[in-house]
């Protein structure tokens, strides 16, 4: 009986000191991921030190616990695999800009695209090289190419009077990178696409992209729709809400296992306001998004119509711009009405009657939602 228990005590021993090995090895295991995604994301130091010294004139944030990010997709060819998109400039520019606000509680998110035409008074602003642009109007992207981040984002607070929290700079090989780590993005197409300058050829209906498609589908221009920015942010928002749909319906948020190829793609060529730049800041800033339904995540692009002094150029539709730009401030409910993706826009009256507002107390704006993308 002795040496039974003898044995007995040796394998409980043994066994435990197994499990305390797979405990320590999942844990060496979690660290060198959580290690190796925050290790991912780039933190924009010289946007932080340049609005520090702005930050008297910065707008005050109104609602607690409500949070506005300005996501920023860079056309910067230095990158890996984004060579191939044309040759570097040495100039990065904004090639899409949106206002994605965040609810307070998260009941809700709207993203307000901002077109790159524009025409909006910007700041003087630091430039890479150290001097200093003199303030001028001109086109929305010329902030970003002139002072970069921090020259957007003050930009931005001076036309809307809404305060950034954060910012979020993506290139083309992380976009296209995290569109692969969904295994795809599926859209409808009213029309089939031949764009040979996109590289894109499919078929009317429901189609999957890839990456590489995805990235050709979102920014193609002048061959798509009507050829106008207003269509290609349409399409951008319609792509966006396919994605979030995407994401939610495959459990993406909720599973480890699918969860660490996205964050990997995606942590990869970001570059962040130092808060964001870690997992843990990333995490609280999206942790409550997982339960904002689909029907509550809403696109649109702010109003505006072709500027008066040169139709290739937009301007604000007033007064709905600063009616859209004070919900936001306050974190006050917008709604979405859907709208005919080929229709043309073009007309001044156009653009003031598709944002009229059917209710007094919840203004309506043309956009979608993320549950509107699927053929109909």
């Amino acid at each position: 009986m002795g040496l039974v228990r003898r044995r007995r005590r040796r394998w409980v021993g043994v066994g435990s000191g197994v499990v305390g090995l797979l405990v320590v090895g999942a844990g060496v295991a979690g660290w060198v991921v959580y290690a190796r995604l925050d290790g991912n994301i780039t933190a924009d130091e010289a946007a932080a030190a340049e609005l520090a010294r702005y930050a008297r004139e910065r707008p005050t944030a109104l609602v607690k616990d409500a949070q506005n990010v300005l996501l920023i997709g860079s056309d910067s060819r230095a990158g890996d695999g984004n060579g191939e998109y044309g040759r570097d400039s040495g100039t990065e520019r904004s090639d899409t800009t949106i206002l994605l606000h965040l609810s307070a509680g998260r009941r809700g998110a709207t993203a307000v695209s901002i077109p790159r035409d524009l025409m909006v008074d910007v700041p003087a602003c630091r430039r890479p090289d150290g001097s200093r642009s003199a303030p001028m109007f001109a086109m929305f992207n010329y902030s970003f190419q002139t002072g970069g981040s921090a020259c957007t984002i003050r930009t931005v607070e001076k036309l809307t009077d809404i305060r950034i929290d954060h910012h979020v700079v993506v290139d083309f090989h992380g976009f296209k990178e995290m569109v692969d780590a969904l295994d795809g993005v599926e859209v409808c197409l009213k029309e089939p696409i031949r764009d040979e300058a996109a590289k894109l050829r499919l078929p009317a209906g429901r189609v999957t992209l890839d990456g590489e498609q995805a990235l050709g589908y979102v920014r193609a221009r002048k061959t798509l729709g009507d050829g106008s920015d207003t269509d290609r942010m349409d399409r951008q928002q319609r792509f966006l809400g396919a994605l979030v749909n995407k994401a939610q319906s495959n459990d993406v948020l909720l599973n480890p296992v699918k969860l660490y190829p996205v964050l990997d793609a995606a942590t990869s060529s970001l570059t962040t306001d130092p808060d964001l730049a870690s997992l843990r800041g990333l995490y609280e800033l999206v942790r409550g998004l997982r339960d904002i339904p689909t029907e509550q995540v809403q696109f649109l692009t702010v109003p505006r119509e072709s500027y008066v002094y040169n139709s290739n150029r937009d301007q604000l539709v007033e007064p709905a711009a600063e009616r859209l730009f004070e919900r936001l401030r306050t974190d006050a409910p917008v709604s979405v009405t859907g709208r005919d993706p080929g229709k043309s826009t073009s007309s001044e009256s156009s653009d003031h009657d598709r944002y009229a507002s059917p209710s007094p107390s919840v203004p309506t704006f043309r956009g979608n939602t993320a549950s509107d993308h699927t053929c109909t």
